[in-house]
């Protein structure tokens, strides 16, 4: 089976500039790692203050490709500092039958 997390959250709006340049670093950092089969993304809501990540391992239940990351974990430091709201985090153990957009595995 493979993992799929949906994180949403909202942030301080005068901490929404930090907390873009963190999640931009986790980013940085997958491009230059590329591992293989995560699918990772961030969206920002209409409001400008709230996120929602998005994670999917295709090739297991695993989300240390990412949680692993140094970068990931200077973007973890503080974030309930930086939150209206906490993090709300919803996962799947789920088998993909098909995408659009992201590699099957």
């Amino acid at each position: 089976m493979q993992r799929v997390t949906t994180v949403r959250y909202a942030i301080k709006p005068d901490r929404v500039d930090e907390n873009e340049s963190l999640c931009r670093a986790v980013f940085d950092e997958l491009r230059a790692k590329t591992p293989d089969g995560v699918f990772y993304a961030c969206y920002k809501e209409a409001d400008g203050t709230t996120f929602v990540h998005l994670f999917a391992n295709l090739r297991e239940d695993d989300a240390e490709a990412v949680t692993g990351l140094p970068s990931f974990a200077s973007y973890q430091a503080k974030l309930l500092d930086r939150c209206l709201t906490p993090p709300e985090a919803t996962r799947l153990s789920v088998q993909l039958l098909d995408s659009y957009g992201a590699a099957s595995g």
